[in-house]
């Protein structure tokens, strides 16, 4: 036969040539055989370096009367063999004790090593010889449409998996500090309460994501914190116990430069953040900034809005003089700022 055959799918699992021969018998499961492949390899490479990790909090009780025990649970993510654990801030926050519990059984009490609430990131600690850890991939090369494994406790049932893909890329979602966390990876790999902190796998087994949050009422609308982040994240929290940023005191809202002025003074961007209001002795106070005043630019770079000027509210910028633009009134102003480290004035 000198042409391409034409196969056609028949009732009973065979496949048939279009001219009345017969392919070789294909089996239900054969056909799904690379695909569990996949996810049985990565979970078994992973599931041992998962963590339950159980919190403690003294809260106040409803009468106000007398503090009172509660409890949570999230999941974590062992990546050194010396004990170093990636979780969720939110899983660890306010916590008076932590407590892990390992796939093998082990119980061990965790110290807070650092958190950052504003990529809801943090690592905690346990003492414990030779311990599984998971090999930390990248999350740059990632494609739409992969294979994405979630591992984790929801509901506290340990160590469960699931699979789905990887849905979108770049997303963002807002912290509990109010900013924006970039970069973040869309999935439908169900995830749920008690799934917080856990990894998100691709199919070689290599931690691409540490899954954070869920949306709600919806269905297959899942996330997690890319893992170049929290590698960075994480360094970060290992070296210092906290993520530096810089602050410069305000509060603001993003809004619209009016028409006139943006042609006026050849404006490149359409909007700016309307100073709300200024701390007292705040680097926007000492720079001379007065409320009403739109910043346009910050550090050399074009403002578009609040999230823009947190995005630029690095660590870099501490302590050293960043150039300011405003618009006050009808008039373009240039002013220089000096953003101190936010840490340091809570």
């Amino acid at each position: 036969m000198n042409r391409e055959a034409e196969f056609l799918l028949v009732e009973n699992g065979t496949v048939e040539v279009a001219d009345g021969g017969m392919a070789p018998s294909l089996a239900d499961g054969e056909l799904l055989d690379a695909y569990s492949a996949a996810v049985v390899s990565a979970s078994e490479r992973v599931g041992p370096a998962v963590v339950k990790i159980e919190v403690r909090s003294n809260a106040a009780s409803a009468r106000g009367r007398q503090p009172r025990g509660e409890g949570g649970s999230g999941s974590g993510l062992v990546f050194t063999p010396d004990g170093f654990i990636l979780t969720n801030s939110h899983v660890v926050t306010g916590a008076s004790g932590i407590e892990v519990l390992s796939q093998d059984g082990g119980r061990y009490t965790a110290d807070l090593v650092g958190d950052d609430p504003d990529t809801d990131l943090a690592v905690i600690r346990i003492n414990a010889p030779s311990l599984a850890a998971a090999r930390l991939g990248t999350s740059g090369t990632l494609k739409v449409g992969q294979i994405a494994i979630a591992i984790g406790n929801p509901l506290g049932f340990h160590t469960t998996v699931t699979a789905g893909v990887v849905s979108a890329l770049g997303r963002s979602l807002r912290g509990q500090g109010g900013r924006l966390i970039d970069d973040v990876i869309q999935t439908d790999a169900a995830l749920n309460p008690g799934n917080s902190g856990g990894p998100l796998v691709n199919s070689r087994g290599e931690v691409i994501g540490v899954n954070t949050a869920t949306i709600m009422g919806a269905q297959g609308l899942c996330f997690a914190i890319a893992v170049d982040t929290a590698k960075f994240v994480a360094g970060r929290l290992i070296r210092d116990g906290r993520v530096r940023r810089s602050y410069i005191g305000l509060a603001g809202q993003t809004v619209q430069i009016r028409r006139e002025i943006a042609r006026f003074y050849e404006l490149s961007n359409a909007n700016g953040v309307l100073v709300l209001s200024m701390d007292e002795s705040s680097p926007a106070k000492k720079a001379g900034l007065v409320e009403g005043d739109i910043i346009i630019e910050f550090g050399g770079k074009t403002i578009e809005g609040i999230d823009d000027l947190h995005r630029l509210l690095t660590e870099e910028r501490v302590g050293g003089t960043q150039p300011l633009t405003v618009i006050r009134r009808n008039s373009k102003l240039d002013l220089g700022i000096i953003p101190l480290e936010r840490e340091f004035l809570n």
